[in-house]
């Protein structure tokens, strides 16, 4: 009996399961999906190809205006002093004052790093999403696999509970004592004396014997009506047993399949961001572990103002209003065009107006034009609201850096919340597993009944699942930090994806 016990209490703590020590998550698996995103998400696409078109906007921006030809053709050749004219050619070009086209150029610049900064957001913010939706993928997957554990778990319970249910010595035969009869051991010697005597003491011992052996019967009958009751409410209890066992298998496997259900849909979101079809498979790690992560205010402050697109997205357009204020300024300067007319002309036959050698030949003059803005209002409200556009700016700047600011301290909040449950859970999780393995001893024992093992187990689950969770919450809550500063460790992939080609 004491083999058997052994043998099934080692078959039942080899099913336990871990407790959340466990491996960390492949690394290159989530920087593959990364990857596949930032090349495939429309979105980000999208924000790229806004940020190629702005870079566009600068040789337009320093180009000078086009040329003006005139052409004037007569349909009757008009005299003039040395010939017939017979067309007329101008050609003018135009300059903006000095300064005014790198005005204009550095305005264009300005805001194709907006829509550059403005890409970056929008990536990572994708990123963001790629990060929780991978975690809450892993809680799930730590969720199944408890969930199955646990199945497996109650199945041998269930085994355990069969075999008492059979043979209910072999559960809790301890209980039991079987008195068997009483038999002589010797025969009592023959004296020298009467026979009589000698046969009168025999038959005394021989009554004796007699009664005791009446007795010892009886007392058997009385403990046979005994160990019959006891079997019978033990088969009983051990039915119960299975029954209780069969129905919580049967509630996790509801759980099983909803938690499929579950990570079946969540796939689907995730290989949205991805651009991919919904069935497409994505490997998810059997375990994840806690990012190991430092946190200092100061220096993440530091990084949001140096690397946050938001902010630098907002310092971009407060640097091109800068400039067209400094382009509408040199536009209420005066103008300067170079050009030069070309008259077409023929001999004439007037003596008046031939001139001797001159006579038929093209006239060339070179010209000057310069434009006046004398209507200086206009001017000056383009200048006025260039400037308010830069306090604007500023402005917004200050106020997206307070958000950003208040962002990481509540994010931080939440990141030392989800530190403290982890340890919370690791501990309860860690006495929740000392504790089952006792009261599983004691049931395979008969010193406990079904209902602490399962409570307990339950307890083991529960706190199990709760860490799984708080490890997801507090690697996306790492993420969000990430994302504040910006995920500069994914920046150069990000480059050999769209500027590789070019």
């Amino acid at each position: 009996m004491t083999t058997i016990r052994i043998k099934y209490l080692t078959m039942l703590l080899m099913m336990i399961m871990a407790t959340g020590a466990v491996s960390a998550q492949t690394a290159d698996s989530l920087s593959h999906y990364l990857k596949i995103a930032a090349s495939n998400n429309p979105g980000v696409k999208a924000d790229f190809m806004v940020y190629k078109a702005s870079l566009q906007k600068i040789p337009q921006a320093g180009a000078y205006q086009d040329p003006e030809l005139e052409m004037g053709f007569f349909l009757e050749p008009m005299d003039i002093i040395g010939g017939k004219q017979v067309a007329e050619f101008k050609l003018m070009q135009m300059f903006p004052w000095f300064g005014t086209k790198k005005a204009a150029q550095t305005e264009a610049t300005h805001m194709a790093k907006m829509s550059f900064e403005k890409f970056r957001e929008t990536r990572d913010n994708l990123y963001l999403e790629i990060y929780t939706q991978w975690f809450i993928l892993c809680s799930l997957q730590q969720k199944l696999m408890n969930n199955r554990d646990n199945k497996a778990l109650l199945t041998q319970l269930e085994q355990l509970a069969l075999r008492k249910f059979s043979s209910p010595s072999a559960g809790s035969g301890a209980g039991y004592s079987i008195s068997a009869p009483t038999q002589p051991t010797s025969t009592p010697p023959v004296g020298s004396g009467g026979s009589m005597s000698s046969m009168g003491s025999g038959m005394s011992s021989a009554g004796s014997q007699a009664t005791t052996q009446s007795t010892s019967m009886s007392s058997m009958g009385s403990s046979g009506s005994s160990m019959s009751s006891g079997m019978s409410n033990s088969a009983s209890g051990g039915m119960s047993d299975v029954l209780r066992i069969q129905l919580e298998i049967a509630e996790l496997d509801n759980n099983i399949e909803s938690i499929l259900s579950e990570i079946k849909a969540e796939k689907a979101k995730f290989n949205a961001l991805l651009n991919r079809s919904a069935l497409s498979e994505i490997q998810i790690p059997e375990t994840f572990e806690q990012l190991p992560f430092l946190f200092d205010p100061e220096t993440a402050m530091t990084k949001i103002n140096d690397q946050n697109p938001m902010l630098n997205m907002i310092t971009e357009e407060g640097l091109a209003y800068k400039a067209k204020a400094e382009m509408d300024k040199k536009m209420s300067y005066p103008m300067f065009g170079i050009g030069v007319q070309y008259m077409l002309n023929k001999k004439t036959s007037d003596p008046m107006f031939g001139m001797g050698d001159m006579n038929g030949k093209d006239m060339i003059m070179p010209m000057v034009s310069v434009s006046i803005p004398l209507y200086r209002n206009k001017y000056k409200a383009q200048q006025r609201e260039s400037k308010f556009w830069w306090q604007a700016s500023k402005e917004k700047y200050t106020n997206t850096y307070n958000v950003l600011e208040s962002e990481l301290y509540k994010t931080k909040h939440l990141l030392d919340d989800a530190s403290r449950k982890i340890s919370l859970y690791k501990k309860q999780s860690d006495l929740a597993e000392t504790t089952y393995n006792l009261v599983v001893q004691e049931f395979v024992v008969g010193k406990s009944d079904l209902t602490n093992v399962i409570q307990v187990q339950r307890q083991l689950l529960d706190y199990q699942l709760k860490k799984a969770e708080a490890v997801a919450s507090y690697n996306t809550m790492v993420a969000s930090i990430q994302k504040l500063i910006s995920f500069k460790d994914t920046e150069q992939n990000v480059n050999s994806i769209y500027y590789g080609n070019e």
